[in-house]
């Protein structure tokens, strides 16, 4: 072969490649029953904030603008301004107890009885109480916040 490798080089190259790595351990797999964290008072400020950005500048598509509009807000309320938000985000922490306290105990029960409504279900039982239309959107738009 003129200007190629021998076949004795390839060989060994080839040897370097089959080499196997040990296999590192992964991340511990997640309980989609496990109930989500509350929003702190922040990102329930953020809820109703998004809403006015949106309407006051429709054209505006940036997530990262109307983040750091809420962000210079939220530094800018006063403690009394805030409380209302700080309100809302106890009550959603004490609810996330509960539901916490329930499934660490149906986790000590010995496992899943799937007679049981999910704790999972019954959050969105709850989310639909509550009578926002665009739950979904503002939960994207959170993630799309964090994200940033």
């Amino acid at each position: 072969m003129k200007g190629g490798k021998s076949s004795g080089a390839q060989k060994k190259s080839d040897a370097k490649l089959a080499v196997k790595k040990p296999a590192t351990k992964g991340k511990a797999a997640k309980d989609p029953n496990k109930p989500k964290r509350p929003a702190s008072a922040f990102f329930v400020f953020m809820e109703d904030f998004r809403k006015q950005f949106k309407e006051e500048n429709p054209n505006n598509n940036s997530v990262a603008a109307v983040g750091k509009a809420g962000g210079a807000k939220w530094k800018a309320l006063s403690t009394a301004d805030k409380a209302p938000y700080v309100a809302k985000a106890d009550k959603r922490k004490a609810e996330y107890e509960k539901t916490m306290a329930a499934y660490n105990k149906k986790l000590a029960a010995g496992g899943e009885d799937e007679d049981d409504d999910s704790e999972k279900s019954k959050s969105e039982v709850n989310n639909e109480d509550e009578g926002s239309d665009d739950d979904m959107m503002t939960e994207l738009g959170r993630v799309c916040l964090l994200m940033v």
